[in-house]
C-alpha cells in the first residue's frame, strides 16, 4: 500500500508574526506574514486529514487540544491555544508550535492538528489515517547582518542559500543532509526540523515553490511549499 500523500509548508517562527508582539507592522513584516499565510493556505488546499506542526522542542506525546503557549517571554501577556480552548492540566506549547497554531488559525483551519518534535515526525506520518499536511516551523541563521541577534558570520548567507536551494528543488535528501554543527554555530533554529522533514520524506518527489527568502531583521526567513507529484 502506498503511503498517504504529504504536502509541506515551510514557515519561519518569529513571534513578530503575531500582531500582539509586533504592533503595527512595516512592509517587511507584512510581506513575510502574507507569504506564510499563503503557504499554509496551499497546505490546507490539499484537504489533509491532519496537520502536523513540526517544531524544535522535546519529543514525546504530541501537543493537541487543551495545550497552550504564551508570549510572556516577549513582554506580551497573551496565551495562544494550540487547538481549541486551554484545558486544566494542558501542557505548555513551545514557541514554534505556538506560531504554527496561530498561522493555522489565521487561514481558518478547523480540522485536526498535532504538534510534534523533529524526532517524532516519522512516526506521526506513519500513523496518519489519510493525506497529511506538515507545517515545518524554523528560522534560518540569526547571524546574517551586523544587527542580527548573533554576531555577523560570513557563512550565514551561504548556509541559508543552500537551504533555500534545497527547498526550491523539493529535495528531501538535501534537507536531511544539512550540517547540524554548522546550523548550531550559525544559530539556524530550523535545522533540526528541516533535517527531520527531509529524512521522513526520503524518496518522495515534490513540486516546490519558495515564496519568501530574506533576512529583514538579520535572521534568515524562508517560506516554501512542497506539493506531491
Amino acid at each position: 500500500m502506498s503511503p498517504p500523500p504529504v504536502t509541506v509548508a515551510f514557515c519561519p517562527q518569529p513571534p513578530l508574526l503575531l500582531p500582539a508582539v509586533s504592533g503595527a507592522p512595516g512592509a517587511a513584516l507584512t510581506g513575510l506574514r502574507a507569504a506564510a499565510c499563503a503557504a499554509v493556505s496551499v497546505l490546507l488546499a490539499a484537504s489533509p486529514s491532519v496537520v502536523l506542526v513540526v517544531g524544535d522542542g522535546p519529543d514525546g506525546p504530541p501537543y493537541g487540544p487543551g495545550d497552550t503557549g504564551d508570549l510572556r517571554g516577549f513582554g506580551v501577556d497573551l496565551e495562544v491555544p494550540f487547538a481549541g480552548p486551554a484545558a486544566p492540566g494542558g501542557r505548555r506549547v513551545p514557541l514554534p508550535h505556538l506560531v504554527g497554531a496561530w498561522l493555522l488559525d489565521q487561514v481558518g483551519h478547523t480540522g485536526a492538528r498535532l504538534g510534534v518534535g523533529p524526532g517524532d515526525l516519522a512516526a506521526a506520518l506513519a500513523g496518519a489515517p489519510g493525506p497529511v499536511g506538515v507545517l515545518a516551523m524554523g528560522d534560518g541563521s540569526a547571524r546574517r547582518t551586523e544587527k542580527a541577534p548573533g554576531a555577523l558570520d560570513p557563512d550565514a548567507g551561504p548556509f541559508d542559500a543552500a537551504v533555500a536551494a534545497a527547498l526550491a528543488a523539493g529535495d528531501p535528501a538535501a534537507l536531511a543532509g544539512l550540517d547540524p554543527v554548522a546550523g548550531e554555530r550559525l544559530l539556524a533554529a530550523g535545522v533540526p526540523v528541516w533535517r527531520s522533514v527531509g529524512a521522513a520524506l526520503a524518496g518522495r518527489t515534490f513540486s516546490a515553490e519558495v515564496g519568501y527568502d530574506d533576512a529583514p531583521f538579520g535572521v534568515g526567513y524562508l517560506v516554501a511549499t512542497w506539493t506531491p507529484r
